[in-house]
C-alpha cells in the first residue's frame, strides 16, 4: 500500500520533470507510505516517478520502488496482488528470474511477458504506473473495483498522475479551479461520480481502465475489465448450476469465501478484523480465525450515545470474537471526539463525501492498536443484494410502470413542482419518484440521491448548477455502468450499486481515511475470483440473500447476531451535530448538513 505520482513531460515543447515538484506532489503523500521514500528520474528528464510506502510484503528494502527490471521498464505501483505466489511460479517456470519477494516484481515481470495481458491476471487491489523506455510508453491502469484510485491531469504537454487529487495541487500547474460537474455530482450522489473530481483539470482513471501515453499523447482510456461485465456473463452462467444440491452450493460457497479470505490475509505483517455486529464482518473473522493468521485480532467501535441500545454493536461482538477464540478490542468514541477530530477529517478527505466519519474512527483506532492492516466486511450487501435497492426499485418499476410507459409521469412530476407542491412539504423524492422511475437508472438515483437536480441551483446558482448538470448528464452516465447483456433486476441493480455507490463512496472514503492512519484495509467480499465463483449461484437462486453466510464458519455465527435486524454500520454523527436525536436510524436531515460543510471545504 503507497502513495505514487509520475511525471511525464510527453510533448518536445514541455519543460523536463522538476524534481522538486515530483518530490512536492509524493510528499504530500506521506501518511499513505511512512516506511520509506524515493524519487525516479530519468537521465534524459522526460520521465520522472515517485513513491511513499507502507510495508506489507517483502519488509526488505528489496522491495523499494520505484522498481527496475533491467530491460527499460520502471514501476510504481499502490495496492497488494494476493495471487503473486502463483504468478511468479507461472514466470519462473518461463524463465524469468526474480530478485525480490515482492509483488511489485510480479506485475513488471508479468508485464514484460503478457503485455496488458497480465492486468486480467492479477487478483487483488491495485493502481499503477509503468513506464517502458523501450517504446518510451507510460500504462496508467487501475484495478477493475477501483479499490485503490489514480487520479491525472494532462494539459496537452504533460501528464501529471498521483493517489491524491490534493496531492496533484501540490503541482503549480495544474489550476485549482473546481469542477461544476463534481459539484454537481456530490450534492445529487453524496459522492463524486469518476471520472470526474472535485477540480476541473483532474480526472479519476476509471476502474478497471488503461491509458497508454506516448510522444504523441494519451490513448484511452480503454476498459480491460469491467464489474458490469462480469455480472452479466455470471448471469449467463446461472442456468449451469441449477441442478446443484444444496449441500453443493453451500461447500462451494464457503470454499470460495474462505479462499478469498485466505487470499487477503497474504502479508509479512499482522492483520486485524474490522468487527461489528453484522453477518458479514462475523462470517469474516470466523473464516480468517480457520486460517491461523499470526496476530489475529478483531477491532469494534463503541459509542457512548448507544449504550444500552439496538445500535451498540460492541456487546455482540464481544460475543462473535470468543465464539472463534479471537482476541478483541473495543475502542470507544464520542462526541469529543468527533469535534476534535472533524477538522482532521475534512482537511484529509481527498475527494468530498458524505460519509467517512466511521472509516476514520476505525481505522484511527486500529493503528493505536498497532495494525497496519485490518479487513473489512465492506461489499457484502453489494454482493448478496441486502440493499433495500434491491426490494424499492423493482416493486417502484411494476406500481409506477404504466405511468411512464404512456409518457406521463414526468409531466407530472414537472407539473407538482411547478404548483409549488414542495413548498407545501412533498418530499422532493416524491416528486423524483414521478419523473425518473421509468428507467432501471432514473430509479436508482431516486433511491440513491441526497439532492434531486432541481434543487441544484439554491445550492450552486443557476450558472454553476445548469453547466454541472450538462456536463455530468447524469442517468446516461448512470446507464452506461449496465452491460447490454444484463437482463435481471438483480444483476442490474447489483452493477449500479458496486460501479457507483461502493466505488465511489464506500471504498473511496475507506481509502481516503484508512491511508490518513497509515492502515491498509482490505475487502475480501470484493474480489473477482469470489464474484466468478458466486454470483452465478445466487443469480440462479440457489443462494438467497445473506443467511448462507451465517453458516460458512465452523462453529456457525450465533444466532444472536443472525437474528439481530439489519442497521448498517451506524454512528451519532447526527447527535454529536446538534441535528438529530441520538438514535440514527433516520440522519437524512444531518446528511444535508453535513454535505454543506463538506462541500464548503472543497467547492
Amino acid at each position: 500500500m503507497c502513495g505514487i505520482v509520475g511525471i511525464f513531460p510527453y510533448h518536445n515543447a514541455a519543460a523536463p520533470v522538476d524534481a522538486g515538484e515530483l518530490t512536492r506532489i509524493r510528499d504530500a503523500m506521506a501518511a499513505r507510505g511512512p516506511d520509506g521514500f524515493a524519487n525516479w528520474i530519468a537521465d534524459d528528464g522526460r520521465i520522472g516517478f515517485g513513491h511513499r510506502r507502507l510495508a506489507f510484503i517483502d519488509l526488505s528494502d528489496d522491495g523499494l520502488q520505484p522498481m527496475h527490471d533491467g530491460n527499460g521498464r520502471t514501476i510504481i505501483f499502490n495496492g497488494e496482488i494476493y495471487n503473486y505466489r502463483a504468478l511468479r511460479g507461472e514466470l519462473q517456470a518461463l524463465g524469468h528470474i526474480f530478485r525480490t519477494q515482492s509483488d511489485t516484481e510480479v506485475i513488471l515481470r508479468g508485464h514484460a511477458q503478457w503485455g496488458d495481458g497480465v492486468f486480467t491476471r492479477l487478483r487483488g487491489m491495485f493502481a499503477l504506473g509503468l513506464w517502458d523506455a523501450n517504446i518510451a510508453r507510460l500504462t496508467l491502469v487501475r484495478g477493475p473495483y477501483g479499490i485503490k484510485p489514480l487520479y491525472y491531469a494532462d494539459d496537452g504537454q504533460t501528464i501529471r498522475f498521483a493517489s491524491s487529487v490534493q496531492a496533484l495541487l501540490q503541482s503549480s500547474a495544474i489550476s485549482r479551479e473546481t469542477d461544476p460537474a463534481g459539484e454537481a455530482g456530490f450534492y445529487l450522489l453524496g459522492s463524486v461520480p469518476e471520472p470526474f473530481t472535485s477540480i476541473r483539470d483532474i480526472r479519476a482513471l476509471p476502474a478497471g481502465h488503461v491509458l497508454h501515453v506516448t510522444r504523441d499523447g494519451a490513448t484511452g482510456p480503454t476498459a480491460f475489465l469491467q464489474i458490469g461485465a462480469l455480472l452479466a456473463d455470471a448471469e449467463q452462467q446461472a442456468p449451469d448450476f441449477a441442478h446443484l444440491s444444496s449441500g453443493e452450493v453451500c461447500e462451494r460457497v464457503r470454499a470460495a469465501l474462505r479462499d478469498s479470505i485466505a487470499h487477503h490475509l497474504v502479508s509479512d505483517v499482522p492483520i486485524g478484523v474490522f468487527l461489528s455486529a453484522g453477518v458479514d464482518s462475523g462470517t469474516i473473522l470466523g473464516l480468517a480465525s480457520e486460517c491461523r493468521s499470526p496476530g489475529l485480532t478483531a477491532l469494534t467501535l463503541g459509542f457512548a450515545e448507544f449504550a444500552g441500545q439496538a445500535e451498540d454493536e460492541a456487546p455482540l461482538a464481544s460475543m462473535c470474537a470468543a465464539t472463534y477464540g479471537v482476541p478483541h478490542r473495543v475502542g470507544m468514541v464520542g462526541a469529543a471526539d468527533f469535534a476534535a477530530q472533524s477538522g482532521a477529517m475534512l482537511t484529509a478527505m481527498d475527494q468530498p463525501s458524505i460519509d467517512g466519519p466511521n472509516s476514520w474512527f476505525i481505522t484511527k483506532f486500529a493503528r493505536e492498536c498497532g495494525f497496519k492492516g485490518a479487513l473489512s466486511g465492506l461489499g457484502g450487501d453489494e454482493f448478496f443484494g441486502g440493499y433495500p435497492s434491491f426490494v424499492d426499485i423493482p416493486r417502484w418499476q411494476r406500481q409506477l410502470g404504466p405511468i411512464h410507459r404512456i409518457g406521463i409521469g414526468s409531466v407530472m412530476a414537472r407539473a407538482a413542482r411547478g404548483a409549488g407542491m414542495g413548498r407545501i412539504g412533498i418530499p422532493p423524492k416524491a416528486l423524483a419518484l414521478l419523473e425518473y422511475s421509468g428507467t432501471m437508472a432514473g430509479s436508482w438515483f431516486v433511491r440513491r440521491g441526497l439532492y434531486m437536480p432541481w434543487e441544484l441551483p439554491a445550492l450552486m446558482g443557476e450558472e454553476r448548477a445548469a453547466a454541472g448538470l450538462s456536463a455530468l448528464n447524469l442517468l446516461p452516465h448512470i446507464e452506461a455502468q449496465l452491460d447490454p447483456r444484463a437482463r435481471s433486476d438483480f444483476v442490474r441493480i447489483a452493477t449500479l450499486e458496486a460501479s457507483l455507490y461502493m466505488r465511489n463512496q464506500l471504498l473511496r472514503d475507506t481509502d481516503w481515511a484508512s491511508m490518513a492512519h497509515s492502515v491498509e484495509v482490505r475487502v475480501p467480499l470484493v474480489d473477482v475470483e469470489l464474484l466468478r465463483t458466486v454470483t452465478p449461484l445466487i443469480i440462479a437462486g440457489r443462494v438467497r440473500g445473506k443467511a448462507i453466510l451465517a453458516q460458512m464458519a465452523n462453529p456457525p455465527l450465533p444466532t444472536a447476531i443472525t437474528h439481530r435486524p439489519k442497521t448498517g454500520f451506524t454512528i451519532p454523527v447526527g447527535h454529536w451535530m446538534g441535528s438529530a436525536p441520538r438514535q440514527s436510524s433516520n440522519p437524512f436531515g444531518y446528511v444535508r448538513d453535513w454535505a454543506k460543510s463538506v462541500a464548503a471545504r472543497h467547492f
